[in-house]
């Protein structure tokens, strides 16, 4: 069983610049994409539009790394496209593909993949960040990423000169239930991952555990708090 939610919001800006999307094919072949549209540059609204537009159009069903890179470098060529001299438009972006009991992911940028089986957080995607580097560097903990100087200084986005380096994973669903989240920067500086762990366990189904992370986010953000999006799948593998 293959159940999905997703929300954007404005927050606290003038316009929103992310964008989610999704294409089903059958019961359980599932394409879901976020991306956020870097407002700096400009035209952050079409070019996170471009993006997960173009991943889930040109989406044959499967979930494949090596073909889910080429979809996200394809979501780049759509960004670069669509560019001007005055507006170089950049997105970030996170893609899962799910397939059965088969799954991929890929993220450009600090748009993240969070990935829990049975409850538990098992994997996140590292951003492309300079907040992250610095954790790399020993700088900073993993926690003060949310609060730190340069904590919005992308290293990596669709619609930079050259093509961006896409980092993917593949893998085959152990039997148990799994939830997958899939979120802007708005979102996950603001919901901590014990939260969503502690918001998984009490919720019905991904939109009621979209709701209550989203309650502690409206808590917690300030008046001009940045766009925010996040987008939800669970699958039980017998």
């Amino acid at each position: 069983m293959l159940q999905t939610a997703s929300y954007t919001d404005i927050g606290g800006r003038p316009a929103n610049e992310d964008s989610t999307r999704q294409v089903r094919l059958g019961e359980d072949q599932l394409c879901l994409v976020v991306a956020d549209g870097l407002g700096g540059h400009g035209g952050g609204a079409q070019a996170s539009a471009a993006a997960a537009d173009t991943i889930c159009r040109e989406w044959g069903g499967d979930a494949n790394a090596d073909a889910l890179r080429s979809l996200v470098l394809m979501g780049h060529e759509a960004v670069a496209a669509i560019q001007t001299p005055r507006c170089a438009m950049k997105s970030t972006v996170v893609a899962l593909e799910l397939e059965g009991k088969r799954a991929a992911w890929a993220h450009v940028g600090d748009s993240r993949l969070y990935h829990f089986q049975d409850g538990k957080l098992i994997f996140q995607t590292k951003d492309h960040s300079a907040s992250q580097l610095a954790v790399f560097m020993g700088d900073i903990t993993v926690d003060q990423i949310r609060f730190h100087e340069d904590r919005n200084r992308v290293l990596r986005a669709l619609g930079q000169d050259d093509p961006p380096t896409v980092e993917t994973k593949e893998a085959l669903l152990a039997p148990g239930k799994h939830a997958f989240l899939l979120c802007s920067d708005g979102f996950w500086e603001y919901v901590l991952e014990k939260e969503m762990e502690e918001d998984l366990a009490a919720a019905s189904d991904p939109l009621d555990w979209l709701c209550r992370m989203r309650k502690r986010l409206t808590e917690r953000v300030p008046p001009d708090n940045d766009n925010n999006t996040a987008a939800a799948a669970w699958v039980e593998i017998g």
